[in-house]
């Protein structure tokens, strides 16, 4: 591939190469603007050139751009707006997590509760451990302001579900690790289906999960992994208890 000449677009130099190869010309273009968008060539917010303006840098025709531009905005790269042109999409948590919210949503099976469950047993105790080690006093803050919340509420389950997952956002984030909020918010998105049906099922579920929230707070605001990590194995191995009591009454009532 040979380089085309540099290009100024709004002030904003853009490099792309002709494409030698004819064929999956749209898949050419998609990757090298992809790549630029990875490597920060381009950034966030950023104006990408014209359709016209592509099919000039690249040496193609509209169609192929077309297409490639088709892909890169279903992928969440860019964003297309009559009137304002393309742009680089701006990320978010929530760019990276709702995809892979809507792909738990339609391919978990009906039931999924107990491998949500040990998911969880899997990856949460570890991170507790890691909350007590990185906390600061500003997590400490929102993990007791969400437990009194969480206690002084009174009305529907499905909103007390969302508190009750909240509160283990909390901790993700108190982990100091940057990977483990985005790697939990997916499977916490889809606690408050389960935790209602708990909820309703279960007479002292609330009783039980403050009771257990409030140790956990207690070992990390102790900076204590060993606590933290124990309160919470204890606090999922009654969650998973739960869930079975749940799905078991669901199987009666079916």
């Amino acid at each position: 591939m040979s380089h085309v000449g540099r290009h100024t677009t709004r002030g904003v130099l853009i490099i792309f190469s002709l494409l030698a190869n004819r064929t999956l010309l749209s898949k050419d273009i998609e990757k090298q603007i992809e790549d630029a968008i990875r490597y920060k060539k381009l950034v966030p917010g950023e104006k990408l050139p014209s359709e016209q303006e592509m099919c000039t840098l690249f040496g193609v025709s509209r169609t192929a751009v077309r297409e490639a531009l088709r892909m890169l905005h279903a992928k969440g790269l860019i964003s297309i707006q009559k009137g304002k042109g393309m742009h680089v999409r701006q990320f978010s948590e929530e760019t990276i997590t709702d995809p892979m919210h809507l792909y738990f949503e339609l391919h978990l099976k009906k039931d999924y509760a107990l491998d949500l469950v040990q998911a969880r047993q899997i990856l949460e105790p570890s991170i507790a451990a890691l909350a007590a080690r990185h906390r600061t006093e500003l997590d400490l803050k929102l993990m007791k302001e969400h437990l009194e919340t969480f206690q002084q509420h009174d009305g529907s389950f499905d909103e007390l579900s969302k508190l009750d997952a909240l509160f283990h956002v909390d901790i993700a984030r108190a982990s100091g690790n940057a990977f483990l909020p985005l790697l939990l918010d997916p499977i916490h998105r889809l606690l408050p289906k389960i935790k209602s049906g708990i909820y309703t099922t279960v007479k002292d579920a609330k009783e039980s999960a403050m009771k257990w929230h409030q140790q956990i707070y207690v070992a990390i605001a102790e900076k204590s992994p060993a606590k933290a990590e124990e309160a919470m194995r204890k606090h999922l191995k009654i969650a998973q208890q739960h869930a079975e009591i749940m799905l078991k009454k669901k199987k009666i009532i079916a």
